[in-house]
């Protein structure tokens, strides 16, 4: 009797028990493992731009390993930053429109389009400076607002209306221009002034010039908007939901207007830039500036999709171009190699990105 009161019988609930700690271990490491990815995924959504800097700084340490000391003499380091202003310049409009969830293909035609107003005004019609410059700096600003105007009266695409505005654009300028080129010797007599920012100066040793001084006059002046003012916040909003932006009391279309005015009001001062590198003005000068602005933009983590992004993160992506152009070239290669380069480097940025807005959502 006792003894079959005192066999064993099925196993309890304590018997299952005795089997939790191994799964608790299990899924502690599971929730540890994935709050590290998270805290990873929810740095790298705060702050784009840490990704573009590392990358920045492997490079420039993969290039001067293969080419030697050549990499930092301070006549090459001075030559990167004079190729990457204009690229930085027209990014920096790219980034204020990429930020509201748009795109802006005309920038590298409105760019050029101001240069041959103010250059034909001043060196061909005759034209004081102190207004063909003025009217320059006003056609790329009214390209920009027409873009703006088109996107949200008429409620196209950004795209389309802005693939659309840079074959006007392009037509005007080779209407108005005849494609004819002012020489640099003819600049220089006549509107000495479009020549400014191309002026050197000697900095440690290394040539720089006002043109490199106005890209981060620009960067800065920018980055104070969008990180210190309520315009910016209102910029980041209506590129991360336009509808709650709305419901929020921000004046989404006046937003989006402004901005695009911006970036032409931009595009116009690096057009003047442009003139100063070159010293010529030339109806086909920038014929690259609009795919150059996005891949910077997009290498400095900016997102194609709106409302997270930076101005810095667009100077350290130009940076990156120039450092992969200069070093791939003086390590011999071939510039086909040079473009191949830079199309991986878009395809990681947006791959990057696109892991991080999925695993944030």
């Amino acid at each position: 009797m006792n003894s079959a009161t005192n066999a064993p019988g099925p196993p309890g609930p304590a018997a299952f028990e005795t089997a939790l700690p191994t799964g608790e271990a299990v899924a502690s490491f599971e929730e540890e493992h994935g709050g590290v990815l998270r805290r990873i995924h929810q740095i790298l959504h705060d702050a784009p731009t840490i990704v573009p800097v590392i990358v920045l700084l492997l490079s420039i340490a993969l290039f001067s390993a293969i080419v030697g000391g050549r990499f930092f003499h301070p006549f090459n380091l001075s030559l990167i930053l004079q190729q990457v202003t204009i690229i930085a310049i027209v990014g920096a409009a790219q980034t204020l429109v990429i930020l509201t969830g748009g795109i802006d293909l005309s920038v590298g035609a409105t760019m050029v389009l101001s240069s041959v107003v103010m250059g034909r005004l001043a060196v061909t019609d005759g034209v004081p400076v102190e207004i063909a410059f003025p009217v320059g700096l006003l056609v790329g600003t009214a390209c920009g607002f027409a873009n703006g105007l088109l996107v949200t009266l008429i409620k196209l695409p950004p795209f389309i209306v802005t693939l659309g505005t840079w074959s006007i654009f392009g037509a005007l300028n080779l209407l108005y221009s005849h494609n004819e080129t002012i020489r640099q010797q003819e600049v220089e007599a006549a509107a000495p002034f479009l020549q400014w920012l191309g002026t050197a100066f000697k900095f440690w040793g290394a040539r720089l010039t006002l043109g490199s001084l106005a890209m981060i006059l620009i960067a800065a002046v920018l980055w104070y908007v969008l990180q210190r003012t309520a315009y910016g916040r209102h910029i980041y909003a209506t590129g991360d939901d336009p509808d709650a932006a709305r419901l929020a009391g921000v004046k989404v279309d006046r937003t989006l207007i402004s901005v695009y005015a911006i970036a032409g009001f931009i595009c116009a001062v690096a057009s003047w830039a442009v003139i100063g590198r070159i010293g010529a003005i030339s109806a086909l000068s920038g014929g690259t500036a609009n795919l150059d602005s996005i891949t910077a933009v997009v290498i400095g983590g900016t997102s194609l999709f709106g409302g997270r992004g930076s101005i810095f993160g667009t100077v350290v992506g130009a940076l990156i171009v120039g450092v992969f152009r200069n070093g791939l070239a003086l390590g011999g290669a071939d510039a086909l190699w040079q473009e191949f380069a830079i199309g991986v480097l878009i395809i990681l940025a947006v791959a990057i990105d696109q892991w991080i807005r999925k695993v944030s959502a």
